[in-house]
């Protein structure tokens, strides 16, 4: 049932956990339509290169990739998070900009803006907040880019799914796009890539450990190999991915 308010919509429920599970499984999805499957997260360029060139460099690859998600994407997205709580758009606005402006790379920032639009609008569509309603018209106007990690925070609070289980959903978002990509990529079987995605989702209370107290002065990026390699992937002659 919905109750409608002066500023927002408000989504009164009474979910179990097995609802909110199965909602937080949708929005991680790698069949989720906000193009994600367009992106190889700099994989291609690294394969390309050599830095990638079999399971283990593929593992260190991906293990590298979350951990950067974490200490940048991460903490934007919690802190989006915890405003949502109060519907504070001035602080959601901040770890939008904070998450855009970390990005190096031309193509990084591209894959961020064009998914979290989509994810945004989607957002609206079926959870109905004022707060992302706000949001996308932010976007669309320029005031705010419109990152995928601060859209993932706002729609994963609007379900009342908590920060915690967002976090960890958007971790194995990345290595789900990047496992995915190397499944069309490269000598890989699908037996190879989900091992490796079953010691990512192990890893996954440990990073959050990390970072989960830390505020978007503490964001940081530091993977000059991977850069590097987003940098080349721009002029690259051959794409099968958009970055």
């Amino acid at each position: 049932m919905r109750i409608r308010t002066p500023t927002a919509t408000v989504i009164v429920s009474a979910m179990g956990d097995l609802t909110r599970l199965l909602q937080l499984i949708q929005f991680s999805d790698s069949a989720l339509p906000v193009g994600a499957f367009t992106f190889s997260n700099g994989l291609e360029s690294a394969i390309q290169k050599g830095a990638v060139h079999d399971v283990a460099s593929l593992s260190d690859f991906v293990f590298t990739a979350v951990r950067q998600a974490a200490t940048l994407d991460g903490i934007a997205l919690l802190t989006a998070h915890q405003a949502a709580q109060t519907a504070d758009i001035g602080a959601v606005v901040a770890a939008d900009h904070a998450a855009y402006q970390r990005r190096l790379n031309e193509e990084m920032r591209t894959m961020t803006v064009r998914m979290g639009k989509k994810l945004g609008e989607l957002g609206e569509h079926l959870a109905g907040t004022g707060l992302l309603a706000d949001w996308n018209a932010m976007i669309r106007s320029g005031a705010t880019p419109g990152t995928f990690p601060v859209g993932f925070a706002l729609v994963t609070s609007g379900f009342g799914i908590d920060a915690r289980q967002g976090f960890a959903a958007h971790q194995y978002g990345v290595a789900s796009m990047i496992l995915g990509a190397a499944l069309r990529l490269m000598r890989v079987t699908f037996l190879e890539t989900q091992a490796i995605l079953l010691e990512v989702n192990a890893a996954v209370e440990e990073i959050y450990e990390e970072v989960h107290t830390d505020t978007l002065d503490d964001m940081r990026s530091f993977a000059p190999v991977a850069d590097i390699l987003a940098a080349v992937h721009l002029k690259a002659h051959l794409r099968m991915f958009m970055n």
